[in-house]
């Protein structure tokens, strides 16, 4: 499967589905071969993707990611075969072991070893006995991962990983650690705003969700040399600036070619309005878009 180069990452619950599938249109017009949803706390990730395909043509839909505690791996398997039947192959299953406050205080599970769990449902998810018909080939999976032992794990398991949250330097220390072949589809927040203080008020908006909340993120920009204090009063500047690439579409673009010069295979931008956050902004879906 070609994902593309480029592609589009971004949460659709503040439309109606009807506006989130003109929103796939759109995306699939502007030449981009992937659009990325996730699942947090909206829509159920595979009804979605299977309605987003169903009014598309050519687009990829991939999860980033689907939770393995939401579902056990029987039932991951059964919802990406039929979804990758459904759509002619156009389906990429991204997994992840999700966050302590999303799996235990919302789900009720019991956030424990998550890398042995996601290491014993792998072997489970591609042995399910399934006697409907399945996709031409298998979907593609990619794991969320951060660390060293998830991210072995994706390539040697899985086709690859799906980062988010992270500087080029992560893309970079991934390559080395996953070598040449494996999927890196790294994912960029981006604004494209140029006064600096509505750029990062709008920044620090949108990375207030993930740190200092989730310690999967705040330990990841840890072990890559951030200290506490840029965490503090909504994080640095610098800390901000390097999660979140803001400016003209010239720097932003800048800031993609870097994960991709880092090593990543797909980078899936996140186009984050500066004044409105729940919408993305169509001018960087344009201005990013394939051959723009």
């Amino acid at each position: 499967m070609d994902i593309g180069k480029v592609g589009v990452w971004f949460f659709l619950d503040g439309m109606t589905a009807p506006e989130s599938a003109q929103f796939a249109q759109t995306v699939e017009k502007s030449g981009y071969k992937t659009l990325w949803i996730p699942e947090a706390v909206g829509r159920e990730p595979f009804a979605h993707a299977a309605y987003l395909l169903s009014h598309t043509e050519q687009l990829s839909i991939a999860t980033g990611i689907a939770n393995i505690w939401a579902r056990d791996a029987y039932t991951m398997a059964t919802a990406t075969n039929t979804v990758a039947e459904l759509s002619g192959g156009r389906f990429v299953l991204g997994i992840g072991v999700s966050h302590k406050p999303i799996v235990s205080n919302l789900r009720g599970h019991d956030y424990n070893k998550p890398y042995s769990y996601m290491k014993e449902y792998l072997p489970k998810l591609k042995d399910v006995f399934y006697q409907a018909p399945k996709p031409k080939e298998p979907a593609p999976i990619v794991i969320a991962a951060l660390h060293p032992k998830m991210l072995a794990l994706s390539a040697e398991q899985a086709q690859g990983t799906h980062t988010y949250f992270v500087p080029p330097e992560h893309t970079a220390k991934v390559r080395e650690q996953i070598g040449p072949d494996a999927w890196i589809c790294a994912a960029q927040a981006v604004i494209l705003e140029k006064d600096a203080t509505k750029a990062r008020a709008a920044a620090r908006q949108y990375m207030k969700t993930y740190v200092p909340r989730l310690p999967n993120y705040t330990n990841n920009l840890k072990n890559l040399g951030w200290k506490d204090a840029d965490f503090e009063d909504g994080c640095s500047d610098a800390l901000v600036d390097a999660i979140v690439a803001w400016g003209s579409e010239e720097q932003i673009q800048d800031r993609i070619d870097a994960h991709l010069k880092a090593g990543a295979t797909h980078v899936c931008f996140l186009p984050v309005k500066a004044d409105d956050e729940s919408l993305p902004d169509m001018r960087a879906v344009e201005a990013f878009a394939p051959g723009a």
